[in-house]
């Protein structure tokens, strides 16, 4: 049974982020507060200037079980340093008695540093999320950000295993610690029927079997390396590429297929976050080859889940969480390895069958990373929380 507050009332949440802008990114918000036991409020910047367009935060849908409010938001350019409107945040803590407050903010930046200080006057219990895999050391004063958010908060969530790992290698304290990953709505995201596939195949102008990526368009995500192995295929093997996603290398991408006479073959398409199913479920194999630098490595990788949602088959490699979330549901190759990208994306174009395989197991797999299953986590850890925290006050 879930646990409830002291006084019999629904657990009050307030979670908090700058990804809630945009509407998608608050269902499992959303699932968490269809359970009668919670009361969901979710704060967010009322405008922030996303990585392609400035955004204005999305209404929520008619219905909705959770309470949306919007936050006056600075300098939303400069993650770093972009913060809250510091009156607006204490009054939403003070007026909403929660009984935890979530920060879906990076501890080591101004925003997450501010949620944790406005908590500080609550009794709630506080929680944060980090997508760090690499295991940093910050300047000042988002070091001292991090240290102040560390020492107040009764929980943090890691992203992944990877980060986990790094978090722990940073003194994390482990008993605090708990890994809660991404989710896909399975059902927005789902397999397109032929008549569907067709449809969007047509509007592209591009033929089956179709070698899909989705993500920013930049050299960390693998597309030098992509590119190498769409070169490496043989003559005799048919396809066509779909870019989904926007950034500095989609000029190069263009040029790229002009100089190999591949312009009507290769298709870039930007599109909003709520639109990418149906070119998702359009694919024959998603193909997710980020590469490790100094500074990043995968993350998670939400279009691998997505995929899966959507019934394709994914090719991904072997940087940061992507194995980890692939399992045996894909295939995964060593990042960097072009050859090897050449040789299994070979492989599935010629066998329908061996795709259609490895379709079933990522819907299988999908289970595991959807929201009604990502939720439930979330429901139980925040009741744990919860009760930790009146244990102790």
């Amino acid at each position: 049974m879930t646990d409830t507050a002291a006084s019999g009332r629904p657990l009050r949440i307030l979670t908090i982020g700058h990804s809630y802008t945009v509407g998608v990114n608050r269902a499992i918000a959303r699932e968490v507060a269809r359970d009668p036991a919670f009361e969901v409020t979710v704060g967010a910047p009322a405008a922030f200037d996303g990585d392609l367009r400035p955004l204005r935060i999305d209404p929520e849908p008619s219905g909705s079980p959770i309470t949306l409010r919007p936050l006056a938001a600075a300098r939303t350019r400069f993650i770093h340093v972009f913060g809250y409107n510091g009156a607006t945040l204490r009054r939403l803590m003070f007026e909403g008695d929660f009984d935890v407050v979530h920060a879906w903010e990076e501890p080591y930046i101004l925003a997450g540093y501010q949620i944790a200080r406005a908590v500080e006057r609550t009794n709630a219990a506080f929680c944060f999320r980090t997508a760090q895999s690499l295991v940093k050391r910050y300047p000042p004063p988002f070091s001292g950000f991090e240290r102040r958010v560390l020492r107040r908060a009764d929980g943090w969530i890691a992203g992944g295993n990877l980060v986990y790992r790094a978090m722990l290698e940073r003194r994390y304290p482990a008993e605090r610690g708990r890994i809660l990953t991404l989710a896909v709505d399975t059902e927005r995201f789902r397999p397109l029927s032929p008549d569907e596939r067709a449809a969007v195949r047509h509007e592209l102008g591009l033929t089956a079997p179709i070698i899909g990526f989705v993500g920013r368009l930049t050299r960390e995500k693998g597309l030098d390396v992509l590119m190498r192995a769409l070169e490496m295929l043989p003559a005799n093997t048919p396809w066509n590429a779909l870019f989904v996603g926007s950034g500095p290398y989609e000029r190069k991408l263009r040029a790229w297929a002009a100089r190999r006479g591949w312009s009507d073959r290769i298709c870039i398409k930007l599109t909003r976050h709520d639109e990418i199913q149906r070119y998702l479920g359009a694919m024959d194999v998603l193909v997710a080859p980020s590469l490790t630098t100094s500074q990043w490595k995968e993350q998670f990788g939400r279009m691998v889940i997505e995929a899966f949602a959507c019934g394709v088959p994914v090719v991904g490699s072997d940087s940061g969480e992507i194995p980890f979330v692939i399992g045996d549901a894909g295939r995964v190759v060593p990042e960097a390895d072009a050859a090897a990208y050449a040789r299994t994306l070979t492989e599935l174009l010629h066998s329908p069958d061996l795709r259609m395989e490895l379709a079933r197991r990522g819907l299988m797999r999908v289970r595991d990373y959807s929201v009604q299953t990502v939720a439930a986590n979330y429901r139980e850890y925040y009741a744990e929380l919860a009760r930790m925290r009146r244990s102790t006050s």
